[in-house]
């Protein structure tokens, strides 16, 4: 029976407790200024981001399969909530909060209901040029969105999606606010730096305590330097789902699902250490759900692993969740003794945090790759980013999830047959081999093939290998048999070789079968 409590502690080390300790801290400090940036994104208060450290993290580490995995919120998951929340008709601030907690909740419910339904194989099918295309899409209207806060632009309200916002910064470069644009761009350089040279600096805190420090050192914000909304200090308030947002936040709900267990598995499986336990989806479903649901009754973002932030915890010496619950204690000394200081903080500073988090989906390197390997890939996922950019990310899911299961369809239907490379025993004799099972899609597909080499060879037997059969199905009984039929009608021989222990009793059941085996053409 799979014990489901802290399954990542059992057989504890006291040795382990050092490292453990030491990389919830360091970690605490990137992921917590980074999830209040990311709470930016989805235009939600920064006191939103860190909410979603406390409950939402801690669900994971007492249920989390993954040993190194930091859970909080991504920026395509931020992205696919301002998405979900721009679909609902106009809400005040406060009511846009409660249906973003509402749509929290909701992922949740969805990501348990896959694993109920035990979809979390079928979800992972979905292509990696599909989640490339959504990397692309979600990282460039990040960058889009964050220009206003970086630069002390006045943000559009009216402006949705990436184009429109990119045309409303443009409008509004004229009245770009230089002490806010120089604080932004030298907390970008700054993160660069620290990342290329000092990695081990946790740069997020650097820059948020360097901001901080410049506003109470010198009163810049009188120069127009916008500060953060303040963050409460405290525990966030119960809040519970919105019944009448249900409907409309619903789509937006599954496509954060997906995104959300898709991140999850892509991230602990990276992180996975030889030796560790593989990583099951079925756990990794309920581990992110209880998280969703947690999160959307204490005020936070859906829940997901982050590749940034794990990274720090590998690299720091994590070897169980007990970091991620030393990380969720960090979060609570901040929403309990240090979120005064927050007041402080410049938002250019949580947009150049965000800008540098993002780069990385930019790179292009995947496209290239999938330039030169299947270009049908290349398509899908330019195809895939750029509906996202013009029609919005959650429109974006849609299509690649559509496109990947095209994909599917048009690789399982593919032929089932080729000819043996092994030179026959006679120039008479042609040498086939079934390269798997067949269904009713690539039955015909499989006949088609084998009939068109068959006729181009003109041999006076055929043997085909069918020791790749896994099953029988009647799709499969029927081509058999009309392919021997046709050979027969032509004085043609069709001899079956090698066929599994394992399917012999199910093929003697059809009579053709039985009578060619009486006859001596199966081998």
């Amino acid at each position: 029976m799979k014990t489901w409590l802290i399954p990542t502690m059992r057989g504890y080390h006291r040795s382990w407790l050092r490292g453990d300790v030491l990389a919830g801290l360091a970690t605490g400090t990137v992921v917590i200024p980074q999830a209040m940036a990311y709470a930016t994104i989805a235009g939600m208060p920064a006191s939103v981001g860190l909410y979603t450290c406390l409950l939402p993290m801690a669900a994971y580490a007492l249920l989390g399969g993954s040993r190194a995995l930091s859970v909080s919120t991504t920026s395509t998951i931020s992205v696919l909530v301002a998405s979900s929340l721009a679909t609902l008709p106009e809400h005040e601030p406060d009511e846009l909060m409660r249906a973003a907690f509402t749509l929290t909740f909701l992922v949740g419910v969805c990501l348990l209901v896959m694993r109920l339904a035990r979809l979390g194989a079928l979800v992972e099918s979905i292509s990696p040029a599909t989640m490339t295309g959504i990397r692309l899409g979600v990282g460039l209207t990040v960058v889009a969105s964050q220009l206003p806060a970086l630069l002390g632009l006045s943000a559009d309200p009216e402006a949705e999606g990436f184009v429109e916002e990119l045309v409303a910064v443009a409008r509004e470069l004229p009245e770009l606010s230089a002490v806010t644009a120089v604080v932004g761009i030298a907390a970008i350089m700054v993160l660069l730096v620290l990342r290329r040279v000092a990695p081990a600096v946790p740069g997020p805190l650097v820059v948020v305590a360097a901001g901080i420090a410049l506003v109470a050192a010198s009163g810049v914000e009188d120069r127009g330097l916008a500060l953060i909304d303040p963050v409460p200090t405290g525990l966030p308030s119960l809040s519970l789902p919105v019944v009448d947002d249900v409907i409309g936040l619903l789509p937006g709900a599954i496509a954060i699902a997906l995104m959300s267990f898709l991140e999850t598995v892509l991230v602990a499986r990276t992180n996975r250490r030889r030796r560790e336990p593989a990583i099951d989806v079925d756990r990794e479903l309920v581990a992110t759900g209880i998280g969703a649901l947690a999160g959307g009754l204490t005020q936070s973002l859906p829940p997901a692993g982050g590749f940034s932030q794990s990274a720090v915890n590998l690299r720091s010496g994590a070897r169980t969740q007990l970091a991620g619950l030393v990380t969720v204690g960090l979060a609570l000394l901040v929403a309990l003794a240090l979120a005064p200081l927050l007041a402080d903080l410049p938002q250019t500073i949580l947009a150049a945090m965000v800008l540098v988090a993002v780069a990385g989906l930019l790179d292009p390197r995947e496209l290239r790759t999938y330039a030169a390997v299947d270009r049908a890939e290349l398509w899908v996922a330019l195809a895939v980013a750029a509906v996202g950019l013009t029609g919005g990310m959650l429109l974006g899911v849609a299509v690649g999830v559509g496109l990947t299961l095209l994909l599917v369809i048009r690789a399982v239907n593919q032929p089932r047959v080729r000819r043996l490379d092994r030179p026959s025993a006679s120039a008479e004799v042609l040498p086939l081999v079934l390269t798997g099972d067949l269904y009713t899609g690539n039955a015909q597909a499989t006949y088609d093939a084998a009939l068109g080499l068959i006729q181009a060879s003109g041999p006076r037997t055929v043997t085909l290998d069918v020791s790749a059969l896994t099953h029988v199905t009647v799709p499969l009984l029927n081509t058999l048999r009309s392919l021997r039929d046709d050979l027969a009608s032509n004085g043609t021989d069709l001899v079956l070789l090698d066929v599994p222990d394992d399917v012999l009793p199910t093929l003697r059941q059809a009579p053709w079968f039985a009578e060619a085996e009486q006859a001596g053409f199966v081998g």
